[in-house]
């Protein structure tokens, strides 16, 4: 199985053996992809990649918590996994950013699969909700949410294999680091958002990495 760790700024699907991480001078090393495939690859996740493929998204992929949380629950010998809040969809379409279409596939995900907790939401809009300049793909996106090892997300291409998009690479993400990335301005929410979702706590054998990063 090929396994690429790439943005969508890059369709030719082909395989890597590291992906250079300009930010932080690492890589993702082909352990870490073979262990992110070990984990993620299984007839529940193939499931909900599949009902995502079937909806023709550009640039679509399910990440977020979906991965992290499935990772870290692994990397921390957990038998049970923990509960998901929402099974984030995004994707990247500026021929239709209304919002009305994100909801209409939202209800469509959620009455397919019963799960009632997917959310999917269009990329090429959301800078109007954060306040700045439009993002010019999924990948470029997923650089500016909060934390670097969140920035993960998966998809099925059209050979059934799975494909990883990640634009920091699979570093922070096994090395249950969390660090904040360094396109996301608001610190004090950063920490914020670590505190309230309980992470440190859930999770012990994380690390907060320090960043000198200015607030908004």
């Amino acid at each position: 199985m090929v396994y690429s760790v790439w943005g969508f700024d890059n369709m030719k699907v082909r395989e890597i053996r590291t992906r250079e991480c300009s930010a932080w001078g690492g890589s993702s090393s082909m352990e870490y992809i073979q262990q992110l495939l070990n984990i993620m690859d299984c007839a529940k996740v193939r499931k909900d990649l599949e009902l995502v493929r079937e909806l023709n998204l550009p640039q679509s992929c399910i990440a977020a918590g979906y991965v992290r949380n499935r990772v870290w629950d692994a990397l921390h010998g957990y038998d049970h996994e923990t509960p998901l809040n929402d099974i984030d969809v995004i994707y990247y379409d500026p021929s239709d950013m209304s919002e009305e279409k994100d909801k209409l596939l939202t209800q469509r995900l959620n009455t397919v699969d019963m799960k009632d907790c997917w959310s999917v939401k269009n990329q090429a809009r959301m800078h109007l909700r954060n306040q700045v300049d439009p993002y010019e793909s999924t990948s470029d996106a997923m650089s500016c949410w909060p934390e670097i090892a969140t920035a993960v997300g998966l998809y099925l291409d059209e050979l059934d294999q799975i494909q990883c998009i990640s634009p920091y690479g699979l570093d922070d993400l096994f090395q249950l680091k969390i660090r904040q990335s360094p396109r996301y301005m608001d610190t004090a929410y950063f920490k914020t958002r670590v505190t309230e979702k309980q992470w440190l706590t859930r999770w012990p054998n994380l690390t907060m990495v320090k960043m000198m990063i200015h607030n908004k």
